[in-house]
C-alpha cells in the first residue's frame, strides 16, 4: 500500500474514532464535562471556521487566474450546473414526495432534546467576512488580475495560496477529528441520536436513498460528458463524506474536500481547485433534496395535505436560487430557505421549528452529499473545458513565458 493510501485510510480511521469516542462521551458524561467539551467545540469551530474565507480566496483567486480565457465561462458553467442540480435533486424529491409520503405512517411529534450546558469558556474568532463575501472577492480579484494583467499581484496570489495549503495541512487537518468528536458527543447528550432519530428513521432512510441516486446520476452525467471514469472521482472521497458528516459543513469540510479531490487523475489541479471551493460555496444538492422531502412530509403531519403541484413548483425555482446564496455552515440550506417556507409553503412557527429540528438530523448526510456532489460538477467541467487538456498545456506556457 502506497504511502498517500496510508495516509488517506489513516485519516478516515482518524475521523471514525471521533465519532465513535464523541459518541461515548455523550452519553456518559455530566453536565460539568459536557460545559467543557462544548467549549471546546466552540474554540475549535470558530478557528475552522476563521480559515474558511480565506481559504477560498487562497485558492478560487488564482485558479481563476490560471484559467485565462476560460474564467469567465467556467465560473458560468459552474454555477448554473450547481443550480441545475439543487433543482433537479429537488424535482426528484418532490416526485418521491408525492408517491410515497401518502403511504407512509410519520409520527406528528418527537421527543424534547435534553439542554446543553453553557460555555464556559468562550474565545470568539470571527471570520473576516462572510463565505459569500470571500467568494465575491476571490472572483474580482481573479478576473480583475486576468484584466489588467497585474503579474506582481498575480505572484501574490499564487504564496497566498501556498501559505493557506499549509495552514490546512498543518492546522486545520489535524484538529478536524476533534471537532469531530465534540459535535457527535452534543448530538449524543442532547438525544438526537437517541431520541429523535429512531422517530423519523423511515424518512431519513428514504432522504439517504435519494442521496445515493441523485449522486448516482451526477456522476453518470459527468462521466458522459467528461469521457473520464467517475469513479476515479469518488473513489477519493471517503475522508470527505466523513468530515461533512461529522462537521455538517461544507465550509468546514474544505480543506479534506481538495484534498480528497487533488488525488483524483482524472481532475486537473486548476478545475478542481477552482470548482471544488465553489462548490461549497454555492452546490447544495443533498441538503435540497432533504428539506424538500421534509417539507412534504411535515406539510401531511401537521395540516393534513401535500402542497399543491405548483406551490412546490414555485418553491423549487426560488429554493434554487436561495441554495446558490445560503452559507455553508451547519444548517445554513434551512436557514436561508425559511422566508419562502413561511412565504411560499405557509408553514406557520410550529412547521418551521419542526423542519428545523428533523433536518437537524440528518444535516450531515445532506452535507456529505453536497460535498460528494462537487466532485461529480468538477468532472464536468473537465469534459467541457479541459477534455484534452488545454488548461495544463496553457498553464505550462503561461508558466514558462513568466520564467
Amino acid at each position: 500500500m502506497s504511502q498517500k493510501k496510508k495516509s488517506e485510510w489513516g485519516f478516515i480511521l482518524q475521523l471514525l474514532m471521533g465519532i465513535a469516542a464523541g459518541v461515548i462521551v455523550g452519553l456518559v458524561a455530566n453536565e460539568a464535562v459536557m460545559e467543557v467539551v462544548c467549549s471546546l467545540k466552540h474554540v475549535l469551530g470558530q478557528f475552522i471556521f476563521y480559515t474558511v474565507p480565506l481559504v477560498i480566496i487562497a485558492f478560487i483567486a488564482p485558479s481563476i487566474t490560471r484559467l485565462q480565457n476560460n474564467a469567465n465561462r467556467m465560473l458560468g458553467a459552474g454555477a448554473s450546473i450547481a443550480y441545475l442540480s439543487a433543482v433537479g435533486a429537488a424535482t426528484m424529491a418532490c416526485v418521491a414526495g408525492y408517491l410515497i409520503i401518502p403511504h407512509l405512517s410519520v409520527p406528528t411529534a418527537v421527543a424534547g432534546l435534553r439542554e446543553l450546558p453553557e460555555i464556559t469558556f468562550q474565545l470568539n474568532i470571527p471570520p473576516i467576512m462572510s463565505v459569500m463575501t470571500a467568494l465575491v472577492t476571490a472572483i474580482i480579484l481573479g478576473v480583475t488580475v486576468l484584466w489588467t494583467k497585474a503579474e506582481g499581484f498575480k505572484k501574490g496570489l499564487f504564496e497566498f495560496e501556498a501559505i493557506m495549503l499549509k495552514v490546512i495541512q498543518k492546522m486545520v487537518i489535524p484538529v478536524l477529528p476533534l471537532f469531530i468528536a465534540t459535535t457527535f458527543a452534543a448530538l449524543a447528550y442532547e438525544g438526537s441520536l437517541t431520541k429523535q432519530l429512531p422517530v423519523f428513521l423511515k424518512v431519513i432512510v428514504l432522504v439517504l436513498l435519494g442521496h445515493a441516486i441523485w449522486l448516482t446520476v451526477m456522476y453518470t452525467i459527468a462521466g458522459i460528458i467528461s469521457g473520464r471514469n467517475p469513479i476515479e472521482v469518488i473513489k477519493h472521497y471517503g475522508p470527505a463524506y466523513l468530515t461533512a458528516v461529522g462537521t455538517m459543513s461544507s465550509a468546514a469540510t474544505l480543506p479534506v474536500a481538495l484534498r480528497c479531490a487533488g488525488k483524483s487523475k482524472v481532475l486537473s489541479k486548476d478545475t478542481s481547485e477552482f470548482m471544488i471551493p465553489l462548490g461549497a460555496t454555492i452546490h447544495l444538492c443533498g441538503s435540497v433534496l432533504t428539506e424538500t422531502f421534509f417539507a412534504m412530509t411535515i406539510s401531511l403531519m401537521l395540516y393534513g395535505h401535500l402542497p399543491t403541484f405548483g406551490t412546490m413548483f414555485l418553491f423549487i425555482i426560488l429554493f434554487g436560487v436561495f441554495a446558490i446564496g445560503a452559507p455553508g455552515v451547519p444548517g445554513g440550506t434551512v436557514m436561508a430557505s425559511l422566508g419562502i417556507v413561511v412565504g411560499v409553503l405557509q408553514f406557520d412557527p410550529a412547521g418551521v421549528a419542526l423542519l428545523v429540528a428533523v433536518f437537524a438530523l440528518q444535516d450531515s448526510f445532506g452535507t456529505a452529499c453536497n460535498v460528494t456532489g462537487d466532485g461529480a460538477i468538477a468532472l464536468m467541467l473537465e469534459g467541457l473545458f479541459n477534455k484534452n487538456g488545454e488548461l495544463t498545456k496553457a498553464n505550462a506556457q503561461a508558466a514558462a513565458a513568466n520564467e
